[in-house]
């Protein structure tokens, strides 16, 4: 998405809004952007969508999805029993012991300023008389990036105070602006990804692949529905993502192939950050040893995030996604390491390796796209919604999980399978599929907690703090502050 490196004059944008109970807005920026005159043509309203984008980036260390200890994705996982990091300062989110001053939480509650924002940003783009089309696809994909938010935070934090342009147009009223409910937040984040889709294209490929889709929306509307329990509206909407209109299909090749250098932009990808040199993820440099040897010798290696032995025991041994997963290696001292002999390098679990080199790093930037969400985390879900649905284990669901496990090399599963422990065992076998499938892509704590199993997956891993409450974030403390009394706790905190 090279537009977006053309933004810097834009994301500066009018204001800073600070997440939070208020809507407390700084004043625009004097002399910057007259909002008179601005926007008003055709390329002013893309830059404002395109600016919507940023906040969902693998750029270094900024952006919601960056793969160091502020990424959604990764905080989520280490988080549960198929993360860790050797690093001092993680125990926190290892083990699930936090409050509601803990660094990780208050970061991640500010992208309320960047929701608030896409509010702002609609307004003034709805405002704009310009080509009817260009206009309502920017609005889709404004609005596809406030329900994209909107899911994010809701995930973690519950429902969150949410602004109306005329709050936001008064900043100086300082109103305090109440939570919602859990209904009520889940039909205001389900209003706008349906919203979006409508003119949003079922893909987008070339100069324009990462901008927000059809497929996109729906996968989102997927997983809003998972999580609010909603299983007739997630088993309608997964299949709807079969579509052949959509494009997408597992990499048949093999599971390393999703996330090669050559193989980027391949038909399993929904989502991805694009990624280059200038805008670039970090994954190798987190996870591989400084001693593992690569083809690419500049690529800087630091040691992190591991995947405990515990949860590796799991994988069956002939299971085709462990190449990716490094449990034994030759270092470049000449010393093999292993589970039995780990030295500093696999002491807390193997390696996640994941993704492939860049051959053109010089460091510890890689220019593989980061990918967010994938087909077989549709195809394993809908499974997951079809069974709960009806509380019946069908051949629909065998198949859906089936295909994911049949790239994998794994023997398919028959429906005699489940004659004793019926649908309880399905979820117990798509719970472990889906863990060893999707592995620091983000999904295992929405996925234990959705099992009932968040608080016991951290007990395993050796925390005694873990409580029943954890499954959801605790509001910043700041925020209580301010909220004058109107804005509760999550319980329990």
């Amino acid at each position: 998405m090279k537009t977006i490196k053309k933004l810097s004059k834009y994301l500066i944008i009018l204001f800073v809004i600070i997440g939070g109970a208020c809507t407390d807005l700084e004043t625009q920026l004097s002399g910057v952007i007259d909002p008179n005159s601005f926007p008003k043509t055709e390329d002013d309203v893309k830059a404002l969508a395109i600016s919507c984008y940023v906040p969902f980036s693998s750029n270094r260390y900024n952006g919601i999805f960056t793969v160091s200890q502020k990424g959604y994705q990764i905080v989520g996982d280490v988080t549960t029993d198929l993360g860790n990091c050797r690093w001092n300062g993680w125990n926190a989110i290892i083990y699930q012991n936090w409050n509601a001053d803990t660094e990780v939480i208050t970061y991640f509650y500010n992208y309320v300023r960047d929701y608030n924002k896409f509010t702002y940003i609609l307004s003034m783009i709805e405002n704009t008389d310009i080509n009817e089309n260009v206009k309502k696809r920017a609005i889709a994909e404004v609005k596809c990036a406030r329900g994209f938010m909107g899911y994010l935070l809701y995930s973690w934090f519950g429902p969150f105070s949410v602004a109306t342009i005329d709050q936001l147009q008064d900043p100086l009223s300082n109103e305090v602006v109440p939570r919602p409910t859990d209904e009520q937040m889940v039909a205001i984040i389900e209003k706008d990804l349906k919203e979006a889709a409508v003119d949003l294209n079922y893909k987008y490929s070339g100069s324009e692949f990462g901008r927000f889709t059809k497929g996109v929306c729906n996968t989102l509307l997927l997983k809003l529905y998972m999580l609010d329990q909603q299983w007739d509206k997630a088993t309608e909407i997964g299949r709807e993502l079969k579509n052949p209109l959509y494009g997408y299909d597992l990499v048949r090749t093999s599971f390393a192939d999703i996330f090669t250098f050559t193989n980027q932009q391949n038909s399993e990808i929904i989502f991805a950050t694009v990624c280059n040199q200038k805008n670039a993820q970090l994954w190798l440099a987190h996870v591989l040893p400084n001693i593992y040897p690569t083809q690419n010798t500049r690529i800087v290696k630091w040691n992190g995030y591991k995947i405990p032995w515990e949860f590796m025991s799991t994988f069956e041994t002939n299971d085709k996604r462990l190449s990716s997963i490094i449990s034994t290696f030759k270092g470049t001292n000449g010393t093999t390491y292993t589970k039995t002999n780990p030295g500093n390098y696999l002491r807390e679990g193997a390696i996640p390796m994941k993704y492939g080199e860049d051959p053109n790093a010089l460091g510890e930037e890689s220019s593989i796209d980061w990918i967010v969400f994938r087909y077989a985390d549709v195809l394993t879900l809908l499974a997951e919604a079809i069974v709960r649905e009806n509380n019946t284990v069908t051949q629909e669901a065998l198949d859906l999980v089936n295909d994911v496990r049949g790239r994998a090399g794994l023997t398919a599963y028959t429906l005699a399978r489940y004659s004793t422990g019926g649908a309880t065992k399905f979820f117990e076998d798509v719970l472990l599929e889906r863990g060893h499938e999707l592995w620091f892509e983000g999904v295992r704590r929405e996925d234990l907690i959705r099992h009932g199993k968040y608080k016991e997956a951290a007990i395993q891993k050796g925390s005694t703090t873990a409580q029943d409450w954890y499954v959801r974030m605790p509001l910043p403390q700041k925020v209580i502050n301010e909220g004058k009394g109107q804005i509760k706790q999550n319980p329990e905190y």
